[in-house]
């Protein structure tokens, strides 16, 4: 079978990534196929298979028939295609760069970050494969043994978003594969060559025939519907907006099908009295503006101490108008593009709302033309409750709601649906985890603009999600507990 890829289609320097489905170790073309746009030049790059029902039944089909041998093999023999997959994506970390960089528009910094962080998971689990504890011990009866043990729970489905292609769908392979699960994953139809690219990269690792399986297709809703349906089907793993997560909650009740869901955030960003600005600043740049503040851990509304709320806008402002704005490929933009004009247009709309509720929108540079950009906003006069509040902005905008006392500013910040990360920027470090001990958040990071590590368990409370993905807890979101009474 010809393999279709990147360069057979695109006139344009993109490696050579398969473009068809992959399908029980096979790259299968499809009648119908989809086009991928870079977003920073709204020009195509590639032409991708688009999956429909019936692929999505052979490719549950092929995880099925794969499943067995896979969870036979020993956690040492998954250990080592999951650790020969870290190096393959270690070694062609820039190549992943690259396609993130084009299909999603995301700066050429945050892309090959992002690829070093997803390979990273393919180490953790590496290493977890063969580290899962059961239980043996006496009942406190004294008339029984109890004995817990652990195994694969089948098949997985995994659906994914377009912000982080690689790092949110090697956060969910992994824990599978080093579990002794089998998966289909389906990739967001914006940033689908990320995904086909692991997918062959696992291939070459030493990956089984059938063991993944990758789907894109621009049918998410008939296609999800087709593989939840199938009662081979063990779990769903799901990345997205918490709308999209709890409609697919539902539509997997009637088989009470075991889910795990990384939801929507908004996360609150809090400067108490004390902090340093310049520090402050800083944090809020890497908590903000990472990935364009397309993350659903960016911070979406920044809480300042009044005392500080002047000085800290016009240096968050002085050090927004800095990044350097542009083609995300190019290695000297510090701000890309958005992923598509839809979501461009998205917070455009969200600026004009705020103007109407009374902000001060301030654009501190102006926006490349031609593309999906947004340049970088700081906006003031916001009140609590306003719409930037409670809304999940997915941009490069910095709402700023000042506070004079630091039990307001947790009130606010719990005043929300949300519970995924919260940020705590204070001078006093026992004071800022005291703080972080009353927020209402899976995840909480004091005096830093990040925390996301594959060794950490990644999730959120109350409608942010359920589950963890990463550390410890992550590949048991994958395995079923069994627990078997003896009489020894």
């Amino acid at each position: 079978m010809t393999l279709t890829t990147c360069a057979d289609t695109v006139s344009g320097p993109l490696p050579r990534t398969p473009l068809d489905l992959l399908v029980g170790g096979n790259w299968q073309p499809t009648t119908d196929r989809f086009t991928v746009e870079d977003p920073a030049t709204l020009s195509p790059i590639a032409r991708v298979a688009d999956a429909h029902e019936d692929d999505a039944q052979a490719a549950v089909a092929a995880a099925h028939d794969a499943f067995g041998p896979w969870a036979d093999r020993s956690p040492r023999e998954r250990a080592e295609v999951l650790r020969r997959a870290h190096e393959l994506m270690v070694a062609e970390a820039e190549t992943g760069a690259l396609l993130i960089a084009r299909e999603n528009g995301k700066a050429w910094r945050d892309a090959l970050g992002e690829v070093v962080y997803a390979a990273e998971f393919f180490r953790w689990f590496a290493e977890e494969a063969v580290r899962v504890q059961g239980d043996f011990r006496t009942a406190p009866g004294g008339d029984k043994t109890i004995i817990v043990d652990h195994r694969p729970i089948g098949v997985a489905y995994l659906i994914t978003p377009w912000n982080f292609p690689a790092a949110m769908a090697t956060r969910k392979i992994a824990p599978a594969l080093a579990a002794g699960c089998t998966c289909i994953l389906k990739p967001a139809a914006e940033t689908p060559l990320t995904a086909l690219w692991i997918g062959d990269l696992l291939q070459r690792a030493g990956l089984p025939a059938g063991v993944v399986n990758v789907l894109p297709t621009t049918r998410p809703g008939p296609v999800s519907d087709a593989i939840l349906a199938d009662p081979r089907v063990a779990t769903l793993s799901f990345t997205g907006s918490t709308p999209v997560g709890k409609s697919l909650m539902a539509s997997t009740a009637d088989r009470a099908l075991r889910v795990s869901m990384e939801l929507g955030g908004n996360a609150p960003f809090l400067v108490l009295e004390d902090a340093d600005v310049d520090q402050a600043v800083e944090i809020a740049l890497v908590a903000k503006m990472r990935n364009g503040g397309s993350a659903c851990t960016a911070a979406n509304r920044l809480y300042v101490h009044a005392s500080l709320a002047d000085e800290f806008g016009r240096r968050l402002t002085a050090a927004f108008a800095r990044l350097r704005v542009g083609p995300g490929a190019d290695p000297a933009t510090e701000l890309g593009s958005m992923v598509s004009t839809r979501e461009q247009r998205k917070i455009h709309d969200l600026l004009e709302l705020a103007e109407a509720e009374g902000a001060r929108v301030a654009r501190t540079q102006a926006a490349p033309a031609g593309g999906a950009f947004v340049a970088p906003y700081v906006v003031h006069d916001v009140h609590h409750g306003d719409t930037l509040t409670s809304t999940e902005i997915f941009g490069p905008v910095a709402p700023l709601i000042p506070f004079d006392h630091v039990d307001e500013a947790v009130r606010m910040a719990n005043d929300t649906p949300f519970g995924l990360i919260s940020y705590v920027v204070s001078a006093d470090q026992g004071q800022g985890i005291r703080i972080a001990r009353r927020l209402e958040s899976g995840m909480v990071a004091v005096n830093r603009g990040t925390l996301s590590d594959p060794a950490a368990p990644f999730g959120g409370m109350k409608e942010s999600g359920i589950g963890r993905e990463g550390g410890f807890a992550g590949i048991h979101e994958f395995l079923e507990s069994q627990y078997i009474a003896a009489d020894l």
